[in-house]
């Protein structure tokens, strides 16, 4: 018998397996690349809709994405195109390898690379050449190893993500945003046939430079993809109908001062996901373009829009156009420190409410008054002699606040605006004066838009923010009683409305700044609050604006791009008193300034001014003043009594504003927390 033929096979099958083996340890011992790569950093809208990107370090564009947000038309036609067999073979592809090589020999030159899926993957990981040999081994082993250790769906997933696409264009979404204008999610049929040619020569095929080439690769990706079923015939037809793009569309760019804001504040966020709603953005950034077009090439305009309800911002624009034109267009103006003019005047009044001071048809005096050596006029220099102050408010009367303001002190409006969540600037950091109420303190927009957000939202402190989740350490808390606020609602409500405007159902206030140097409207109705700011961004003066006639229409237009509804705002509460001037208790019918201070008046013995009490429960007492004692917890008739101690009902936990009125209408108050 004869042996050698079995000893030759045994030799043969063990060099082959000394050989595989070398060849598995050789591939295993493989070190892999980064597999993660620096990507464009991204702002997105409430729903995940890209509003901004920024480049890499290198000034590239590149979008992170997902096999499932691209059109599955795409990933079948780059698979039937590139690599057919792609979920059959282990990373290289033997057919397409073995007819390469004969393709090249028979033609004396390479026809077709044979490359895999994988192996361009492999090729991208590492920047590496196709040409030479040594770059071809390479790649065969990078491939073989990415096999072993990554999916077929992630090999997809980083070639989507590193392909390129022309210029600084790299992945399929980076691409599709400057080719189409729009996210890979949908596509047509020759933009998916574009996007599987454009990596094959990226410089050579720019639909930017050289469109007959990239319509051409375009379109033998279209015959391939009717040849193996990919689309029908007809499908095809139509897409050779579609116009190739010759220039490069630019990348969203909604909210850009907000999202330079978001990347600053938290530089190693890879994702920043706001609650704006992108299409809401673009309509109001339009509209801040139209606001701003008829009025010299230096005005300017801020937008923010909120839901008062939950405190969400949905539309926040910075300045008209994001450019370092005459309007300085980089600075963000909802954000700048201005005078707020006669916004602050509604909170003066809730406070009034709240204290049992007045009530929406108070009388009060508007008359030529010296407040210690401050002199306030009108803003027309007119005087009107006694208003209700429901009038007072919507005229912006300046006199009648002022007499508030002293009555209550300074110090209580700039103590509410913080319990409101803003942060008011007083001039070179000093005590707070009288002229507060008429503006005399820095706000930004952004402030004075969460001041109406609370009015809005029945007198309770919104967390107004951009992101979905509270900020830390905000717990609601109210700054005016629910009664008081719905009587600035209604107040705003009647609010006089610009020449061609009704938009009923939105209360509103106007301000203008000293020296016409800010122009301010701020509304809201049952659901949402718009604020708006239009002047110059260096502070400089504009003859002749005014918050009536250059913001309002703005904030009203704002509202419409917003909704086609007006959201009602909400009925009375139970305890309004819902009288006229001569039904309502006679310490409210007429309010006298210094009225505390006559001789002889009550005062409040206990709660003391600023207490802290446990429970909910107190017994109050007076003393000094004429019986009887009407007591008024938050500016409502709480009890009646002809003894100086009496015991209140419960006022419910948090800050109370308590007011007693003796018999000759002279006031005291004390303002408490309760905590249960």
């Amino acid at each position: 018998m004869r042996v050698w033929p079995f000893i030759a096979l045994a030799l043969v099958l063990l060099t082959g397996a000394a050989v595989w083996t070398a060849f598995d340890r050789w591939v295993e011992a493989t070190v892999l690349p980064p597999l993660v790569t620096e990507q464009s950093v991204e702002v997105r809208d409430r729903d995940g809709t890209l509003l901004r990107a920024y480049t890499v370090a290198d000034g590239r564009w590149r979008l992170s994405v997902g096999l499932d947000a691209v059109d599955p038309a795409y990933v079948a036609m780059l698979i039937r195109y590139e690599d057919k067999r792609f979920f059959d073979h282990a990373g290289v592809d033997p057919v397409a390898m073995g007819r390469a090589v004969l393709q090249a020999l028979r033609n004396r030159g390479v026809v077709s690379g044979g490359s895999t899926i994988t192996m361009q993957v492999a090729r991208l990981l590492e920047d590496g050449t196709t040409g030479q040999l040594q770059g071809k081994l390479r790649q065969i082993r990078l491939a073989l190893a990415l096999e072993r250790h990554l999916t077929k769906d992630q090999i997809l997933t980083l070639y989507m993500n590193r392909a390129p696409f022309g210029g600084n264009i790299e992945g399929v979404r980076a691409a599709a945003f400057a080719w189409f204008g729009k996210p890979p999610t949908r596509l047509t049929p020759a933009q998916a046939a574009l996007l599987v040619a454009l990596p094959q020569a990226p410089e050579s095929r720019r639909p930017d430079r050289f469109p007959e080439r990239a319509e051409a690769a375009r379109d033998r990706v279209l015959a391939r993809a009717v040849r193996d079923g990919v689309i029908d015939p007809d499908t095809a037809r139509a897409a050779l109908m579609e116009r190739v793009p010759t220039a490069r569309a630019p990348f969203p760019l909604l909210a850009p001062h907000l999202a330079d804001r978001l990347r600053a504040a938290d530089p190693m966020a890879q994702v920043h996901d706001t609650t704006l709603d992108a299409l809401l953005q673009t309509r109001i950034e339009a509209l801040a373009t139209e606001a701003v077009a008829r009025h010299g090439d230096r005005m300017q305009v801020a937008i923010v829009i909120a839901d008062h309800r939950t405190g969400e911002i949905l539309g926040q624009v910075g300045s008209s156009a994001y450019t370092a034109d005459a309007r300085q267009g980089f600075v963000d103006m909802t954000q700048a420190l201005r005078s707020p003019g006669s916004t602050l005047k509604p909170l003066v009044y809730g406070l009034a409410f709240d204290l049992g001071m007045a009530h929406p048809e108070t009388l009060i005096a508007d008359r030529p008054t010296d407040f210690g050596g401050y002199r306030p006029q009108n803003f027309d220099g007119m005087f009107r002699g006694e208003v209700r102050i429901r009038q007072a408010l919507q005229m912006s009367l300046n006199l009648p606040v002022v007499s508030l303001t002293q009555a209550m002190g300074p110090g209580q409006l700039m103590a509410a605006l913080r319990r409101s969540g803003t942060n008011p600037v007083l001039p070179q950091g000093g005590a707070p004066g009288l002229a507060v109420s008429l503006g005399g303190v820095g706000m930004t927009l952004q402030d004075l838009t969460r001041l109406y957000a609370m009015i809005g939202n029945g007198g309770m402190a919104v967390d107004l923010r951009w992101h979905e989740a509270p900020s830390a350490g905000h717990m609601p808390h109210r700054v005016l009683g629910e009664v008081a606020a719905w009587q600035l609602a209604d107040i705003l409500l009647e609010t006089p409305r610009p020449s061609g405007f009704r938009s009923a159902g939105i209360a509103y206030k106007t301000g203008t700044s000293y020296g016409h140097r800010d122009a301010w409207a701020i509304g809201f109705d049952g659901a949402h609050v718009v604020g708006v700011w239009m002047g110059r961004a260096d502070g400089t003066a504009v003859p002749g604006i005014f918050g009536g006639d250059l913001a309002a229409p703005v904030m009203f237009a704002a509202f419409d791009r917003l909704k086609t509804r007006v959201d009602p705002i909400p009925p009375p509460p139970p305890a309004t008193l819902l009288l006229s001037n001569d039904r309502l208790p006679q310490p409210l019918q007429r309010f006298r300034p210094g009225g505390e201070a006559l001789a002889g008046g009550p005062q409040i013995a206990f709660p003391p001014d600023g207490a802290v009490i446990e429970g909910t429960e107190i017994t109050a007492r007076v003393r000094d003043g004429r019986a009887p004692f009407v007591w008024l917890a938050n500016g409502l008739p709480v009890a009646t009594s002809r003894v100086p101690e009496v015991a209140l009902p419960d006022l419910g936990p948090g800050f109370s504003a308590l007011t007693v009125i003796d018999a000759d209408g002279r006031a005291a108050r004390a303002r408490i927390e309760l905590r249960p």
